[in-house]
C-alpha cells in the first residue's frame, strides 16, 4: 500500500510543473498541503541558478553559478553552481518539522521537490526527509532525479520503498499523467 508518490525523469522533462499542476488541483480541493519546490533562475536568457520556493510564498536562493573568486568557507558545489546551504535549510527545514505533525484523520500532503545532489548536502534535510517519510500523518509528493553516475543513498532509498510510488516523467506522458498522480495521492490519504 503506498504512502507516498515520488515523480523522476530526466531534467527539464516537467516534474517541477507537474508538482505545480497537482499542488493547485489539491488546494483547490481543500487539502491541506505545505512544502516547497525548486525554481529555475534566468538572467538574460541563461539560467544563473536555483531558487527554493515555499508553498507559503517564502523565496530563497537555492544555488547560483559561481564567480570563480573561491570564499574561504565550505563550499557544497554540483556543477558551475554554489549551493546556499544557510539559505536552503532556513526555509526548508521548520516547514518540514511542522507538516510531520498531521493527524491520521486529516493528513497533510508534503510537497518535497526535490531530493536531489544540491538538498543532499544537508544532513538536516536527510534527517527531515526521512522522519516525514516514516510519520503517519503526512504524505509526501516529491521528486527525485533518474539515476546518473554515482548512487545517491537517499534517492535510492526512497525509490526502494514498499511505500513509495514512482511515476516516470517523460516528454510522451507529462500531459496524461495529472489525473493518475492525483488518484494516487488520494488513495495515499486514505
Amino acid at each position: 500500500m503506498s504512502k507516498h508518490v515520488f515523480l523522476t525523469g530526466p531534467p527539464g522533462v516537467g516534474k517541477t510543473t507537474l508538482i505545480q499542476k497537482v499542488t493547485q488541483a489539491l488546494k483547490s480541493s481543500g487539502i491541506s498541503i505545505d512544502g516547497f519546490y525548486t525554481e529555475e533562475v534566468r538572467e538574460g536568457g541563461r539560467r544563473t541558478g536555483f531558487d527554493v520556493v515555499t508553498l507559503s510564498g517564502k523565496r530563497g536562493p537555492l544555488s547560483r553559478v559561481s564567480s570563480g573568486s573561491s570564499t574561504s568557507r565550505r563550499e557544497y558545489r554540483v556543477g558551475q553552481y554554489v549551493v546556499d546551504l544557510v539559505s536552503f535549510e532556513q526555509l526548508v527545514l521548520p516547514m518540514l518539522r511542522n507538516v510531520s505533525h498531521g493527524s491520521d484523520a486529516e493528513k497533510t500532503v508534503c510537497v518535497i521537490d526535490e531530493v536531489g545532489k544540491m538538498e543532499l548536502f544537508s544532513q538536516a534535510f536527510i534527517q527531515a526527509v526521512r522522519q516525514t517519510l516514516t510519520g503517519s500523518g503526512t504524505v509526501v509528493l516529491g521528486t527525485i532525479p533518474i539515476p546518473k553516475g554515482k548512487p545517491l543513498d537517499l534517492v535510492e532509498e526512497i525509490r526502494s520503498r514498499k511505500d513509495v510510488k514512482v511515476f516516470n516523467v517523460s516528454k510522451e506522458n507529462r500531459n496524461s499523467i495529472l489525473q493518475d498522480i492525483l488518484a494516487a495521492l488520494e488513495s495515499c490519504r486514505k
